[in-house]
């Protein structure tokens, strides 16, 4: 498995043109001038902060105005020295809306990065010192060379290690902080030893360690900080999977790079063609690009602001001195692109790539925005977030009412791998439609975000016509191509085609129900090439399932785990057609669901056999 590896097609995919028209009131552009400039076409200000300026010069002294103001950034390369914040007064309103927005066949990058030159080539190696990493003013952990990401030396080269022995927390009644390792694996002489990181895998997450020391004679490693909880689920087992990240001694294939924080050199092993004179290296510095920050408490929002055919490009995540550890989707992490507070805006035609975090974070109080027509690729964790997870600011009003439209969602979890392309929190009300989303390595959309019973406010939402496919590829466990959680009153899942999920060890759903989920419909889907059935259902109540194709699962086709005292589910004019594997497996007892008039399909043409060995008949008489 290779985290950093991207598939260069949607690299070299052109992002499709905005629509933007109207005459522009601002004009930036790379070659412009922020202190002679005047935001036209001839004289354009150099800086979007000049921009923001300007625009509220003119909202300023058009109260009244009924036309939208436009500022159009020309093609190239905008660094951002920091995140370019916009607030209460920089919005529009309904009648001026404010308009961000490519100039017509031209591409605006907005970079958290830095290009990098000055290369020096030593025996096949380029090699440039960074002052500013020797001074200790930055350090990064990512680097983008022709717009693909590069990865630094792992150990070892193909597979896993696995875990020689679990062993007690250095701190009793922590988390686990070390574990036994086989020989050969560790070496306490490595270089920069503070540096090196441990990704350990557990079963739908990954923890990602930085060594404090390493024992030879007792073989154990011991990291700078614990994994995030105590429970069987996220702590160092044996025989578990880990890889080793930024052993300078492994460096050196074509395609890695690796950066000595103590001297600020940095070496990189080129691949075939690529010339250190032409090439674009990019190393991000920024973790975060935008920010629209209103206040909701004080009912300030950024309001009316749009952004059309712009990329956002170049974020930097840096592994905390104790390391990095989350429950589940990675749902500590925010976007590059974040907002609070912000309503009636929109993400229309633009590009989000090569990030170390999600990519669009819409956060307590967003409401009624739209992104479409977007590509959000190349991410260190997930696509798309709305909404707070658990233990959300008390008295922030929910995200919600978020419309996700005609976006493509591709190649997360580059450096978490449990983030989710489409990742729905506490909120109600929101649209996913025609999304393409696929190649991740956890889920592909997950919808509610409270375990059990409890009430939440995560309703009503509508999730249909999306294609969602090559989830998990066998690195993490217990996910699906759609998963739930929780209370979720009119949420309606239809119309998607789900396959080619895969779990490295249990899991691997189609549409998986999960703890607690209550109230949903599943219509009308086709779920096929998955792990361990295309439909299954851990706890839940009074879900509806019907008219759906499940196809081709491989370890089972539908799934049920804990029966409970009420309606679980009710199963009715599906189709199921398989060639491995059992027809229902896990937990069939209790009666307490319905399965009526659907077709069974085995394709070599035995009949379906029911829990307990029994055939249709007997099935039958359960009732």
């Amino acid at each position: 498995m290779n985290l950093g590896t991207l598939p260069s097609l949607l690299v070299a995919t052109s992002l499709l043109l905005t629509a933007f028209a109207p005459a522009a009131d601002i004009v930036v552009a790379p070659g412009g001038d922020d202190a002679t400039g005047h935001g036209t076409a001839e004289a354009p200000y150099a800086t979007p902060e000049r921009a923001q300026a300007a625009v509220r010069a003119v909202l300023a002294a058009e109260p009244n105005r009924a036309r939208p103001v436009v500022v159009a950034l020309r093609g190239g390369h905008y660094p951002l020295a920091r995140p370019l914040v916009f607030r209460p007064a920089d919005s529009g309103t309904d009648q001026a809306p404010v308009q961000w927005a490519a100039w017509p066949g031209e591409q605006p990058v907005l970079s958290g990065g830095t290009r990098l030159s000055g290369w020096e080539v030593v025996g096949g190696r380029w090699r440039l010192h960074v002052p500013e990493v020797a001074r200790g003013e930055w350090y990064f952990s990512q680097l983008f060379v022709n717009g693909q990401r590069r990865n630094r030396p792992r150990l070892p080269r193909e597979g896993y290690h696995f875990i020689a022995k679990e062993l007690p927390p250095t701190q009793e009644g922590k988390a686990t902080d070390r574990f036994g390792y086989r020989p050969g694996e560790f070496d306490p002489n490595w270089s920069n030893l503070n540096d090196v990181e441990v990704l350990a895998f557990h079963y739908w997450g990954m923890s990602r360690l930085r060594v404090a020391s390493v024992e030879p004679e007792s073989r154990i490693v011991t990291f700078t900080g614990p994994t995030c909880t105590t429970s069987w689920w996220g702590s160092l087992k044996g025989n578990h999977r880990f890889l080793i990240e930024n052993v300078r001694e492994a460096f050196g294939e074509p395609g890695e790079w690796y950066l000595d924080r103590s001297t600020g050199i940095l070496v990189y092993t080129p691949l075939p063609g690529e010339n250190p004179e032409t090439a674009e290296v990019v190393a991000p510095r920024l973790e975060r690009l935008v920010e629209l920050r209103g206040d909701a408490q004080a009912g300030l929002w950024v309001s009316n602001l749009h952004f059309e055919g712009i990329e956002f490009a170049h974020t930097n995540w840096v592994l905390p001195p104790q390391g990095y550890s989350y429950a589940q989707a990675e749902a500590a992490i925010r976007g590059a692109v974040y907002a609070e507070a912000m309503r009636d805006s929109s993400f229309v035609r633009c590009r989000v790539a090569r990030l170390g975090t999600y990519g669009i974070d819409l956060a307590a109080g967003c409401w009624n925005n739209r992104i479409e027509d977007c590509e959000i690729f190349d991410l260190g964790a997930g696509g798309i977030r709305v909404g707070e997870g658990w233990g959300a600011r008390g008295g922030l009003p929910p995200a919600g009412k978020t419309v996700i439209r005609n976006n493509t969602v591709a190649f997360g979890g580059r450096m978490h791998p449990a983030g989710i392309g489409v990742w729905l929190g506490l909120s109600p009300d929101n649209l996913i439609e025609h999304n393409d989303i696929y190649d991740f390595y956890y889920t592909g959309i997950s919808v509610g975000w409270t375990w059990g019973y409890n009430p939440t406010p995560a309703r009503d939402n509508v999730i249909q016509h999306n294609h969602v496919h090559h989830i998990g590829q066998a690195v993490l466990s217990d996910m699906g191509g759609i998963y739930t959680l929780g209370l979720s009153p009119g949420t309606v899942i239809r119309h998607n085609c789900f396959h080619d999920i895969d779990a490295f060890d249990y899991g691997g759903w189609g549409i998986y129900f999960d703890e607690g989920t209550t109230d949903i419909l599943a219509e009308n889907n086709l779920v096929y090439r998955t792990k361990t059935g295309g439909f299954h259902q851990h706890y839940g109540r009074d879900n509806m399932v019907r008219n759906n194709i499940f196809a081709f699962a491989r370890t089972g086709q539908l799934q049920r785990t804990r029966p409970e005292e009420h309606s679980s589910f009710t199963f009715e004019r599906n189709i199921v057609l398989w060639s491995d594997g059992p027809l229902l497996h896990g937990n069939w007892g209790g009666d307490r669901f319905v399965m009526d008039r659907n077709l069974y399909w085995q394709t070599d043409g035995k009949p379906p056999v029911f829990p307990g060995n029994a055939d249709l008949e007997a099935w039958r008489q359960r009732g």
